[in-house]
């Protein structure tokens, strides 16, 4: 199928992500991720009484994110615009995505904003009363650190997931060090010619803003915090786990971003696309749930749900995408499906650039339709896992309109 919603053609956007405790790291996320969204809509002339829905996607709470979309519509000149905040994990993006699509297609709203923050350094630690506890003691966490290492329905750590699905998968901690300089070289093709691909969504040179937003606190030229490695530098790491395979150079980092779309009707896709010949059509959408603790593995079923609500299969795709924390996800993907695994995430992908949780799977779909419109059109998946052993997918066209 094809949803009547569309994403106009150049109307989205992302943050450099900036590794924890980087330049990124003393900014509200929800104000900072309205800082760039008022920036980006003037950079497009696009007004902010075009939108009549918006849809906000965090999973770190930050001081007064209670008032969530409505706060954000009002700092960037939208305050007569409502609509939800969601949290699915690093799912999130596409789950923001789904839900804008779903508020067109039923005819409730014709322009959607869907933005998407998180930062994952500094996160709160949050405080739980309990009254009637011995002493009157409340409990606490470290809203992130906490969660990442401990999902309280099985008392697993993440990492654990990954060491699970690449027992059961017999994948090698030097096949997991191959695919990660693989796709590192792919994310280098990202930065070729002055970051030119990059540069077709974002903002570069990127202004950091002081907390005040009042002048510019530094100037960074890219995602900050990406480390190169090399297969020497690999062979010498060891697993986090003893007796496993994982090691920090073949999984993600937490970092801090925003990433934003724009989604209407096709009618007014065209208005507001940079270039009106170019149709960007949302075909699909999956939901998936594995084992407990082996969360890696619900990117499969996911992805066959968005194929088939699509009517399409995995060779039908021209461009895939992943939110791959761990390099395992990629390895078992494609094993499990065909795709090919090393023509997947082709200028980039969370293994390398970071995991600001909210905006990660967002920011890979825009990079996805990107690459797409380079190849002159075509179809593209995009599969990411999240916690709770859930994983999202999305199918997108790029062609002619």
């Amino acid at each position: 199928m094809a949803y009547r919603a569309q994403i106009p053609y150049g109307t989205y956007w992302s943050t450099p992500f900036a590794k924890w405790q980087g330049s990124l790291a003393d900014l509200n996320s929800l104000e900072f991720a309205a800082h760039v969204t008022k920036r980006e809509l003037e950079k497009r002339a696009i007004a902010p009484d075009t939108f009549d829905y918006g849809v906000l996607g965090m999973t770190v709470p930050q001081h007064h994110s209670f008032y969530g979309l409505p706060w954000l519509m009002g700092l960037i000149g939208a305050g007569k615009v409502g609509g939800p905040t969601i949290n699915q994990a690093c799912a999130t993006g596409t789950r923001v995505l789904l839900t804008a699509a779903q508020e067109i297609e039923s005819g409730l709203a014709e322009t959607a904003l869907v933005v998407t923050c998180d930062r994952t350094s500094n996160g709160p630690h949050v405080y739980y009363p309990s009254p009637r506890a011995p002493g009157g003691t409340g409990g606490s966490e470290d809203w992130v650190l906490d969660n990442f290492s401990c999902d309280p329905l099985g008392r697993h750590a993440m990492i654990d997931t990954a060491e699970n699905v690449a027992s059961k998968h017999q994948v090698s901690t030097e096949q997991q060090h191959a695919l990660v300089l693989r796709r590192q070289a792919q994310y280098q093709d990202a930065l070729a010619d002055d970051r030119a691909f990059q540069k077709r969504y974002m903002t570069l040179p990127f202004e950091v803003p002081a907390p005040n937003y009042r002048k510019v606190a530094a100037t960074i030229e890219g995602d900050e915090g990406v480390v190169v490695s090399n297969e020497e530098s690999l062979a010498k790491l060891r697993p986090v786990r003893e007796d496993g395979s994982v090691t920090y150079g073949a999984q993600t980092h937490p970092a801090d971003g925003s990433a934003a779309v724009v989604v209407t009707t096709p009618e007014r896709a065209r208005d507001l696309s940079s270039d009106p010949k170019v149709a960007v059509e949302i075909l699909g959408f999956g939901l998936a749930r594995a084992e407990l603790a082996f969360m890696p593995e619900a990117t499969v079923p996911a992805a066959k749900r968005a194929l088939e609500q699509a009517g399409l299969a995995i060779a039908d795709m021209d461009a895939i995408k992943s939110h791959n924390p761990f390099a395992v996800n990629d390895i078992v993907f494609a094993k499990e499906t065909g795709a090919d695994l090393e023509d997947m995430n082709n200028y980039g992908c969370p293994l390398v650039w970071g995991h600001p949780q909210g905006p990660t799977a967002l920011r890979a779909i825009i990079e996805l339709i990107e690459e797409l419109a380079l190849r002159g059109g075509g179809t593209g998946l995009f599969e990411g896992c999240a916690a709770g052993d859930t994983a999202m997918a999305a199918v997108v066209r790029v062609g002619d309109r």
